[in-house]
C-alpha cells in the first residue's frame, strides 16, 4: 500500500506538468509560426479546462495563452467562441484575483477586436457588466485591460457602442482618465473615442459624463501617446454637430492645440489637425475663432511639412475655413495657403489627397475676382485641367477639378489669366471647361481694351475662331460674343482660311 507521500508526489507531478504545459503554450503562442501547429494539436480544448484549474497561476497562464492565440486571427478567435470558453472567462472575471482578471479581459479584447460578430459574441456572453465592474477595481492593470476590451467592442459600430454605454461604462472610463497611470489614461481616452465616433447621441453621452473637461487639459501633456488619444477623442466628439464642437472649443483648446501641429509625434500632429478640421467645418464663427487664434498659419505650416494621408485633415481644414466667406478665404491666401495646397496637389500620388487639395483651392477661389486671380496667379488651374483629362485620374478627382475650374473661372476677370487658360485648353479634350472659359471671356472682353489687344496679339483670338464648334453649340454663342468685341476686319483676318481667300482674290485680279 502506497504511502500518502507517494500519492502527494503524483499530484505534485501532475501540477508541475500542467504548469509547464500552459507556460510553454503561452510562450509558443507569442510566435506566429507556431500558431497553426498549436491549433492542429487541439490546443483550445486542452486549455479550456485549465481556465478552471485550482491553481491560480495555471488559470492565468491558460488565459494568457488563449488571448495570444485569439489575437492572431479571427479564425482562432472564433475557435475560442466555439469552444464555449467565453462564459468561463466571464464567470472568472467576477470571482478571481487581479492577475487572472487582467488575463481574462485580455482574451475578451483579443476576441472582440476582429469583427462585429465576434464582439457581439463577447457581449452575448454577459461580459459587459463584469468588464465595467473591473473598471472600478483598485488595480490599474485590471482597469486598463477592461477599458481596452470595452474600446474594441464599442469601436465596431453604433449598436455595439450603445451596449457599452448602456452597461454604464462611460462614467467609469472618465474616472479612469483622471487616474495617475499614463497607460490607463491612454486606453480610457481611446475607449471614449471609440464610443463617441458613431453618433451624436453617443458623443453627447461622453460629453454629459464630463469627459471633455478632463481630456482638454491633456493636449499639453508631455506624453505623446496620451496626446494622440486625447486629440482623437476630441475630434470624434467635435465632428458631429455645432453644439458638440462648441463644447470642445469652450474647454479652451485654442490656441494650445496648434502647438500639437508641431509635435514630434506624427500621430499627435494628425489627430490635432483633425480636431481643427472638425471644429472648422461647422460655422463661420468657429472658423473665425481658429483664424483669430493664429490657426491658419499653423495649418499652412502643417500642410507644408507633412506628406501622405497625414496631410489630409490640414488640407480639408483650410478648405472648410475658406469656404465660409471672402474674409476667411483671404486669411488663407495671406497666410500663403495656396502654394502649400498647390504643392500637395502636385507632389502627392494618391488621388484622395489630390481631390482634397483641388476642393480646398476651389473653396478659396470661388468668392470674388480677387480670390480667383490669386488662384490663377500661382498657375494651378492648368494642373486642374491636366488632372481632369488624365486617364489615371479617379472619377472623383475629375469631378472635383471640373467643379473647381467652373467656380473659379466664373469669378475670374483678369484677362491675362483667361488668355492663358484659352491657350492651354484649346483642344477637344478640354471642351467642357473651354465653354466656361469662353463664356467668361465674352463677359470680360467688352470692358477691357488692353485685354482685347492682348487677346489678339497672343494668338488666343485665332485659336478661339478656329475651334470646331457647331452652330447650335452653346460655345458658339460665346465665340460670336467675343467676335462682336472686334471690328469685322480683325475677325476676318484671324478666321481660318482668310489667307487662302486673299490669295484667290489675287488670282482673280
Amino acid at each position: 500500500m502506497a504511502s500518502s507521500r507517494t500519492v502527494l508526489q503524483v499530484f505534485e507531478q501532475y501540477q508541475k506538468h500542467r504548469v509547464a504545459f500552459v507556460q510553454t503554450v503561452a510562450e509558443l503562442a507569442t510566435r506566429p509560426q507556431n500558431v497553426d501547429a498549436l491549433q492542429q494539436a487541439g490546443v483550445m480544448a486542452l486549455l479550456r479546462p485549465l481556465l478552471l484549474d485550482n491553481v491560480p497561476s495555471i488559470q492565468q497562464s491558460a488565459a494568457l495563452a488563449l488571448g495570444r492565440l485569439a489575437n492572431f486571427s479571427d479564425d482562432l478567435a472564433e475557435a475560442v467562441v466555439q469552444n464555449e470558453i467565453l462564459p468561463q472567462l466571464v464567470y472568472s472575471l467576477s470571482e478571481q484575483n487581479r492577475f487572472y482578471k487582467k488575463a481574462a479581459a485580455f482574451v475578451l479584447r483579443a476576441v472582440a477586436k476582429h469583427s462585429p460578430a465576434l464582439a457581439q459574441a463577447v457581449v452575448d456572453s454577459g461580459a459587459l457588466d463584469s468588464l465595467v465592474a473591473c473598471l472600478e477595481e483598485f488595480e490599474p492593470g485590471v482597469k486598463e485591460a477592461a477599458a481596452w476590451a470595452l474600446g474594441y467592442i464599442a469601436g465596431h459600430n453604433a449598436e455595439l457602442a450603445q451596449t457599452v454605454v448602456d452597461a454604464g461604462a462611460i462614467g467609469c472610463l472618465v474616472l479612469c482618465v483622471q487616474e495617475p497611470e499614463l497607460s490607463l489614461k491612454r486606453i480610457s481616452a481611446s475607449a471614449l473615442a471609440d464610443i463617441a465616433k458613431h453618433s451624436p447621441e453617443q458623443a453627447q453621452a461622453v460629453v454629459d459624463a464630463g469627459a471633455v473637461a478632463y481630456l482638454a487639459p491633456l493636449i499639453v501633456h508631455p506624453d505623446s501617446k496620451l496626446k494622440r488619444q486625447v486629440c482623437a477623442c476630441l475630434g470624434q466628439i467635435a465632428k458631429h454637430s455645432v453644439d458638440l464642437a462648441e463644447v470642445v472649443v469652450e474647454a479652451e483648446i485654442f490656441p494650445k492645440i496648434f502647438l500639437c501641429l508641431k509635435d514630434a509625434d506624427q500621430f499627435v500632429r494628425k489627430h490635432a489637425a483633425t480636431v481643427v478640421r472638425e471644429v472648422a467645418k461647422h460655422t463661420p464663427e468657429l472658423a473665425q475663432l481658429i483664424v483669430g487664434n493664429g490657426g491658419v498659419g499653423a495649418l499652412v505650416e502643417y500642410v507644408s511639412e507633412t506628406e501622405g494621408n497625414n496631410r489630409l485633415p490640414g488640407i480639408m481644414a483650410l478648405g472648410y475655413i475658406a469656404a465660409f466667406s471672402e474674409t476667411l478665404s483671404l486669411a488663407v491666401i495671406s497666410s500663403k495657403g495656396l502654394p502649400a495646397l498647390q504643392h500637395a496637389l502636385e507632389s502627392e500620388g494618391e488621388d484622395l489627397l489630390k481631390s482634397a487639395s483641388v476642393w480646398s483651392i476651389g473653396q478659396i477661389g470661388r468668392h470674388s475676382p480677387e480670390h480667383a486671380k490669386a488662384v490663377a496667379d500661382i498657375g494651378v488651374l492648368s494642373t486642374f485641367m491636366s488632372c481632369q483629362i488624365a486617364p489615371s485620374s479617379s472619377d472623383d478627382l475629375k469631378t472635383k477639378c471640373k467643379r473647381a475650374l467652373k467656380a473659379i473661372i466664373a469669378k475670374l476677370t483678369h484677362m491675362q489669366a483667361l488668355n492663358t487658360l484659352v491657350q492651354e485648353s484649346a483642344g477637344v479634350e478640354h471642351m467642357g471647361v473651354l465653354k466656361v472659359i469662353l463664356l467668361q471671356v465674352s463677359k470680360v472682353l467688352p470692358n477691357d481694351p488692353n485685354g482685347r489687344s492682348t487677346f489678339v496679339s497672343s494668338g488666343a483670338l485665332a485659336k478661339v475662331l478656329s475651334l470646331p464648334v457647331e452652330e447650335d453649340d452653346e460655345a458658339k454663342e460665346s465665340i460670336n460674343a467675343i467676335s462682336s468685341s472686334y471690328p469685322d476686319e480683325i475677325v476676318k483676318y484671324y478666321s481660318p482660311g482668310y489667307s487662302e481667300s486673299l490669295l484667290k482674290k489675287l488670282e482673280v485680279s
